[in-house]
C-alpha cells in the first residue's frame, strides 16, 4: 500500500493561483478524482462577516478552480450549507467570493433551499454516534452524492477540536442545519462524516489555505496570521495530520485524527506520510491549544459540563433559538466591531489583505 502524500508550498500573491496548480499536481489530483462525473467546490464559510483565516479565501477558490477546469474537469458545483448562526450568502459576498463564482461561470448551490433533495442515507460502515444523534435517520443531501468533493478549508484553529481543516469541512455539507446537536461528540461525527464521504464520493480531495492562518478561539474569535502556506491531499486525514503538525500540534493527540487513523480511514501519523514540496520538519507555529472565549465556555458548560442534563431542552427544543441569539450577540454584537474589525483593518494592509481587496466586485 503506498503512503499517504500531501503537498505543501509557499506561496505569494503574485503567483498564488499558478501555484495553487502547482500544488494540486504535486499532490496528484488528477489521479485521484474522476472526470466522468461532477466535482462538488466544498467551499467553507464560517462567519457572515470577513474575517481572515476564517473562511474559503477567494484566491484558494480561483486557483483550485482554474486548475480544475484547465484539467479538463467541466462539471464544477460550488456549494455550502447554513448554520443556526451563519447567514452563507452574506458570507459568500463579504468574502469575494461571489466574484470567483461569476468570473469561472459557475453557479453556487445553497444545500438548505428549494431544490435541494436530502435523502435518509444508511452507511454502510458502523457509525460511531451518528446514528444516535439522530436515530430518525442521517439526512444528506443527494445532490452530493456519486460526485467527487474537493474541501477547501483554511488553516486554523478550533474551540472544540484544537484544528479545523478538511475532516471538519464535511461538517457543513453533509449535515443539515441541526448538525450543532453533535457537538458534544464532535471528534466521533467528523470520523463517522469521513466514513461517509468514502462511501458517496467517487473521489476525495482537499486543498487548505494557510496564507493566513489563525490562532486562538477558532472558527471565528482568532489572530489572524501571514504563513504563505497552502497544502494539498487526497487523503483527508494526512491533510489535517500535517496541518496539525505545522500549527504545534501533535496529531495523533487530536481525538478525531487518531479515530480516523485507527479505523483505517486515512493516515494520521506524520511519519507514515510523504511531504512533498517544502521541507517543513522544522515547522512550528506554535498555535495556542488552550482555546476560550465567554460564547464557547457557555457551550462547553452545557456540552461536557454541569449543564449537560439539561442539552436536550437547552439546544433541541422550542427554548433553542436562545443559543443562536446569545452567539450573535457575543460575536456580531461584541467580538467582531470591539476586537475583530481592528484585527481585520491590520491584516487588509497586507500583502494578502490587498489580493483580498483586489477581488471585490
Amino acid at each position: 500500500m503506498s503512503r499517504s502524500k500531501v503537498a505543501v508550498i509557499k506561496t505569494r500573491p503574485e503567483s498564488v493561483i499558478e501555484d495553487y496548480a502547482r500544488l494540486m499536481k504535486l499532490a496528484d489530483f488528477e489521479d485521484h478524482l474522476p472526470k466522468d462525473v461532477g466535482t462538488i467546490l466544498k467551499i467553507n464559510i464560517s462567519w457572515h462577516y470577513y474575517f481572515p483565516a476564517c473562511s474559503t479565501t477567494p484566491w484558494q477558490l480561483d486557483g483550485v478552480t482554474q486548475a480544475l477546469k484547465d484539467a479538463g474537469y467541466n462539471d464544477l458545483i460550488p456549494a455550502q450549507n447554513r448554520t443556526v448562526v451563519v447567514d452563507t450568502k452574506v458570507g459568500a459576498k463579504n468574502n469575494h467570493l461571489e466574484s470567483v463564482i461569476d468570473k469561472h461561470g459557475l453557479e453556487f448551490v445553497y444545500l438548505y433551499e428549494d431544490g435541494v433533495n436530502w435523502v435518509n442515507y444508511k452507511p454502510k460502515a458502523e457509525m460511531l454516534v451518528l446514528d444516535k444523534v439522530f436515530p430518525e435517520g442521517i439526512m444528506i443531501p443527494d445532490l452530493l452524492i456519486g460526485k467527487n468533493a474537493v474541501h477547501m478549508p483554511t488553516l486554523k484553529t478550533h474551540v472544540f477540536t484544537t484544528m479545523t481543516g478538511a475532516m471538519k469541512n464535511a461538517f457543513g455539507g453533509l449535515l443539515n442545519e441541526n448538525r450543532h446537536w453533535t457537538h458534544s461528540v464532535i471528534h466521533e461525527t467528523l470520523v463517522d462524516l469521513l466514513a461517509i464521504q468514502q462511501e458517496i464520493h467517487p473521489g476525495i480531495f482537499a486543498v487548505t489555505d494557510g496564507t493566513i492562518a489563525g490562532d486562538g478561539p477558532g472558527p471565528r474569535a482568532m489572530m489572524p496570521i501571514e504563513k504563505d502556506y497552502i497544502i494539498a491531499s487526497a487523503d483527508q486525514v494526512a491533510i489535517d495530520a500535517i496541518a496539525a503538525k505545522m500549527m504545534g500540534f501533535d496529531p495523533l493527540s487530536l481525538k478525531f485524527l487518531r479515530l480516523a487513523h485507527e479505523r483505517g480511514l486515512g493516515c494520521a501519523d506524520p511519519r507514515e506520510i510523504e511531504v512533498v514540496g517544502e521541507d517543513i520538519s522544522e515547522v512550528n507555529f506554535h498555535f495556542h491549544e488552550k482555546m476560550e472565549t465567554f460564547a464557547s465556555r457557555g457551550q462547553k458548560l452545557i456540552y461536557h459540563g454541569p449543564l449537560k442534563p439539561l442539552e436536550n431542552m437547552l439546544l433541541r427544543s422550542c427554548i433553542s433559538p436562545w443559543s443562536y441569539l446569545a452567539s450573535r450577540l457575543y460575536h456580531d454584537g461584541f467580538w467582531y466591531p470591539c476586537v475583530g474589525k481592528p484585527r481585520v483593518n491590520r491584516m487588509l494592509k497586507t500583502k494578502w489583505g490587498k489580493l483580498f481587496q483586489s477581488y471585490a466586485k
